[in-house]
């Protein structure tokens, strides 16, 4: 019990690591887009997006519990514990890795496939629940459509209530909605995406036997996940920050707004329905989408394609990341 104690305080610190990187790495999500059009001034925006990050996340625990019982069930993997570490060590270099290239990656996808690699290499691909799974797929596929869809559709729907003489003044006051929906957007970040950290210690304290399922997610876990989430955004990930506000398309206040109304929507939507989505490919696809009422070339599509070149392989490289590394890390142990 004494080892198992020691493993479970790794794993946690590891979660709390991830947290955190997820916090910067996906910060581009709550901020981008107010700071792109002048809405909010970069500290600002970053200081109330830490804060409504923190709110977001302490307030909601249904994705957790998501993520702790849907992908494999930790109860019944004999080496739960370093399947966890494996596949937050795989998940926390995919997101290094694409913050220093600026990509938008999903985070999520990263961990989700991390999580199902190292079960399916640890007890076999049976191990694995594949309706779960799937079930948390379908969420991460649909979600950005539908993003996209909704930017483009309230986007033409504010252009065609503002006259085009009336431009110059209704970016005056987009610009100060934008403030409230950017908020907004960085409230919903919190309610989704800290909850997969919480959902990963709870499996590991289920997987070392500290408790006996994952429907209960222990206050200090709450607490110590929204703290690194908000820590990691107060840091600030520049590069991503760049990529979402300047190279996907030119944003004014409407285009702003549409995208973060989108977004933000449809992300407390599925945390309501306690599915955990990329935040990042939401945000991301609501801005294409925003961009697109404007023409298809109001667009680059080249910035596009490679952000979809990475959604595209995160999870299946996360997957052969997390098999890989608890391999080696099961060797490591069984070695010393």
């Amino acid at each position: 019990m004494p080892e198992s104690f020691g493993l479970v305080f790794v794993i946690v610190l590891m979660a709390l690591i991830f947290d955190f990187i997820n916090g910067f790495h996906d910060t581009a999500n709550a901020v981008a887009t107010s700071i792109a059009t002048g809405a909010l001034s970069p500290r600002r925006a970053i200081i109330w997006a830490s804060v409504l990050n923190f709110l977001g996340a302490v307030l909601f625990t249904g994705v957790a519990h998501t993520i702790g019982a849907e992908i494999a069930d930790p109860a019944q993997l004999e080496n739960g514990l370093p399947v966890i570490m494996a596949a937050l060590m795989s998940a926390v270099t995919w997101n290094l890795f694409t913050w220093y290239l600026g990509i938008p990656s999903s985070s999520s996808h990263a961990l989700i496939g991390s999580l199902a690699g190292a079960a399916a290499a640890a007890a076999g691909w049976e191990t694995v629940n594949k309706a779960g799974l799937w079930h948390i797929i379908q969420a991460l596929i649909i979600s950005p459509l539908l993003a996209m869809a909704t930017g483009f559709f309230i986007m033409s729907l504010c252009k065609r209530l503002i006259p085009p003489s009336s431009a110059a003044k209704a970016d005056h006051y987009f610009r100060k909605l934008q403030v409230i929906t950017a908020f907004f957007q960085a409230f919903s970040h919190g309610t989704n995406d800290a909850q997969k950290t919480m959902g990963v210690i709870t499996f590991a304290l289920v997987a070392a036997g500290l408790q006996p399922d994952c429907r209960t997610i222990p206050l200090w876990v709450k607490i110590t996940a929204a703290l690194a989430m908000a820590a990691g955004t107060s840091v600030g990930g520049w590069r991503i920050i760049y990529t979402v506000s300047q190279r996907i398309t030119r944003l004014r206040p409407p285009n702003a707004f549409s995208a973060d109304l989108s977004s933000a929507g449809i992300i407390i939507t599925a945390t309501l329905l306690h599915l955990p989505v990329s935040t990042t490919h939401v945000i991301s696809s609501s801005v294409v989408g925003a961009g697109i009422s404007g023409g298809v070339n109001a667009v680059n599509w080249q910035t596009v394609r490679s952000m979809i070149c990475a959604w595209l392989v995160t999870l299946p490289v996360s997957f052969i990341s997390g098999t890989i590394i608890y391999r080696l890390l099961s060797a490591f142990m069984e070695y010393i």
